[in-house]
């Protein structure tokens, strides 16, 4: 069976590098983006609208109630929804069956619990977050108080698509085999430190 690990991460933690780099210093496949472009594909959906379905939970519809009768009607952001899961889940099982590898984010944790993945969940302090942020684009000229806003958005969808999905809690410690707090570290030597546990 290929050796799997799978980051959660908090927007801005620096999961995402952190992951990159433990991908180069183990040698073993990298997938993020790469999913979304995968499930466009498939699906026909820009990469673009598939990432904004990934990042929030789905809307669900009820009949509408006429008289004594309910009536039922076809959701399609619903249908979408399950579509681009789908899709996210057959990607993810092929992708595990080629070789090692690294996933980021797309609830890979939970739809490769079979397969006996390293969970990890990356986060850290607010002001960290920001502060990654503002490296990552020196064009950011929102005030620290309106990136907050934002970053706690991205993770409250995050959270809410996760939730939907996997019947868990995205976040919690007890879904994961380690959480990493990246407050103040340099995310290059922390890959140094942390590639030594999965070899």
């Amino acid at each position: 069976m290929n050796r799997i690990i799978t980051i959660g991460r908090e927007f801005g933690s620096g999961g995402r590098e952190l992951g990159r780099r433990l991908s180069e210093i183990m040698g073993i496949a990298y997938y993020d983006r790469e999913v979304i472009m995968e499930i466009s594909k498939r699906t026909e959906m820009s990469e673009q609208y598939v990432r904004q379905i990934m990042n929030q939970r789905p809307v669900i519809s009820y009949p509408i109630h006429i008289g004594r009768h309910f009536v039922t009607s076809t959701n399609p952001v619903l249908q979408q929804s399950l579509e681009v899961f789908s899709s996210q889940r057959e990607i993810l099982r092929e992708m595990a069956e080629k070789s090692d590898c690294i996933i980021i984010g797309r609830c890979a944790d939970y739809i490769l619990a079979d397969r006996e993945p390293a969970r990890l969940f990356v986060y850290a302090d607010i002001k960290s977050r920001i502060a990654r942020c503002r490296e990552k684009d020196p064009e950011e000229n929102r005030t620290d108080a309106a990136l907050e806003k934002e970053i706690l958005k991205i993770d409250k969808g995050r959270a809410a698509y996760y939730n939907h999905f996997t019947g868990l809690e995205w976040g919690n410690p007890r879904n994961y085999d380690l959480c990493v707090n990246t407050t103040n570290c340099e995310i290059k030597n922390l890959a140094q430190c942390l590639a030594g546990m999965f070899y």
